[in-house]
């Protein structure tokens, strides 16, 4: 893959010391963290290539090729580092928000909406914004990205289902009502992050959550 003008200028770090027998997924974590900054810094999947990751690694990039078959590779695996952070970040979210079910589906509501707003280069690779791939043109297949944000879809789905049992909410679709209040949050942050001069109404965020979760009155 040619390098991109970002991708050229990436800082490079002194020669790698060989790993001892054992530690490749070492360097295979050293790889993915490597993307991620990269990513961070140009905003853009472009800037992510086997040269540039190697540079900032510190190893030549035919050393990549035992761990990642091609920089979509890569990319599937900082999005999926990713999802895992995000979703250990939601039941954290959650677990602190204590017993009541209500507090519990706003804790992760709001809790996405901040991870959202806190990470927006890697938030937009999760969610195609950035990292678009062509299934058939890499060594990816449709499994892999059918797979990506599950937990934390199921996430949502169990704490709405639980605000149901308690009678703080009226849905009678979970899947279809978590898709759509997903969907409402998935649109608040990438307005908020593209249209940062926009008035937005004081509690938007509350009532978009209370609406598609069919919560009743407080």
């Amino acid at each position: 893959m040619e390098e991109t003008g970002t991708g050229a200028r990436a800082a490079s770090r002194p020669a790698r010391a060989r790993n001892r027998r054992g530690e490749g997924g070492r360097l295979r974590e050293d790889i993915v963290t490597a993307a991620v900054e990269l990513l961070d810094e140009a905003g853009d999947e472009r800037a992510i290539t086997l040269r540039s990751v190697a540079r900032r690694v510190g190893i030549a990039a035919p050393s990549i090729y035992p761990h990642f078959p091609d920089q979509p590779a890569i990319m599937l695996a900082v999005v999926r580092r990713e999802f895992a952070e995000l979703d250990r970040t939601l039941r954290s979210a959650v677990e602190e928000a204590g017993g009541d079910p209500r507090r519990r589906l706003f804790a992760v509501c709001e809790t996405y909406l901040d991870f959202a707003r806190t990470r927006p280069e890697r938030y937009r690779a999760m969610f195609g914004g950035v990292w678009v791939p062509t299934l058939g043109d890499s060594s990816l297949v449709e499994a892999d990205l059918s797979e990506l944000g599950a937990e934390t879809l199921q996430l949502l789905v169990d704490t709405l289902d639980a605000c149901v049992a308690a009678g703080e909410a009226t849905s009678t679709d979970l899947f279809g009502d978590a898709v759509a209040l997903w969907l409402g949050l998935h649109g608040l942050a990438h307005q908020r992050a593209v249209t940062r001069a926009f008035p937005w109404p004081e509690g938007i965020a509350e009532r978009l959550i209370t609406s598609l979760a069919h919560l009743r009155d407080a």
